[in-house]
């Protein structure tokens, strides 16, 4: 073979493994992009909406969370002039007057932990979770983004919507709330103790009955009666006696 020959034959054989090299990093960057592309978002919504609170609506059974902001919950009290007044069911319905019969139309952005659709939403043209924070009906929640810092420096300045009293975030509201419910919890009697609020208090002697049964102890703070078992509670002996029971011989 000549010496042209050889050179023609190793041309060709690396011509063919540049393109099998060229195949095997196309078929690679297709595997990449399939595994590490960001998962989808839900898709845009538009349509009528219903108001669910400040920051939340409802169109087509969609729960709609507004992005980048926070209005006091429904049942939030605020204060302005010396009063308390109910900030969350106002910031509901400033959002509702704002959107009216108007066609609402929703960007996505996320999927929150609750499953619902996260996103910007509007009408009319009006970008509904900055104009909820310019009149001072929700608050940038900078937790989740800055966008919209500016309208709420905007509101405070102008003294609008819950800026022209005193308040608690929302989330530090909602996170009051969830101590007080915790504490309230931890607090309460075990499920069928009906000691009656007087017998807190230490009596001489307090009768506890169990089936035909009865004891007497002379503190019972730490003890805990269950009505499924036929268990009552009695502050005298009398009355333990009255209603039927007899004394333990243990």
């Amino acid at each position: 073979m000549t010496t042209s020959g050889w050179k023609n034959e190793l041309s060709g054989t690396a011509i063919e493994a540049a393109n099998a090299l060229y195949g095997l990093l196309r078929v690679l960057s297709c595997l990449a992009t399939l595994c590490f592309a960001p998962t989808a978002l839900a898709a845009d919504i538009a349509g009528q909406a219903s108001i669910v609170d400040g920051d939340a609506i409802e169109i087509h059974g969609e729960r709609i969370r507004l992005f980048g902001i926070d209005a006091p919950e429904h049942d939030q009290l605020c204060e302005a002039a010396g009063s308390q007044y109910r900030c969350g069911q106002q910031a509901a319905l400033a959002l509702a007057d704002q959107i009216g019969s108007k066609t609402v139309d929703c960007a996505s952005r996320d999927v929150d932990q609750y499953g619902r659709v996260v996103a910007v939403c509007s009408a009319g043209g009006e970008d509904l979770n900055a104009w909820m924070v310019r009149q001072g009906w929700a608050l940038a929640y900078r937790h989740y983004s800055t966008a919209y810092v500016a309208d709420e420096d905007a509101a405070h300045l102008a003294g609008d919507g819950i800026w022209r009293g005193t308040f608690d975030a929302p989330w530090d509201w909602r996170q009051g709330k969830r101590q007080g419910a915790a504490q309230v919890q931890s607090q309460a009697p075990v499920s069928g103790d009906t000691r009656p609020a007087h017998a807190s208090l230490r009596a001489t002697s307090a009768a506890r009955a169990s089936g035909s049964i009865m004891y007497l102890a002379a503190g019972y703070d730490a003890t805990v009666t269950d009505t499924s078992k036929g268990e009552r509670w009695f502050c005298r002996e009398a009355e333990a006696v009255a209603a039927g029971w007899r004394k333990s011989k243990l």
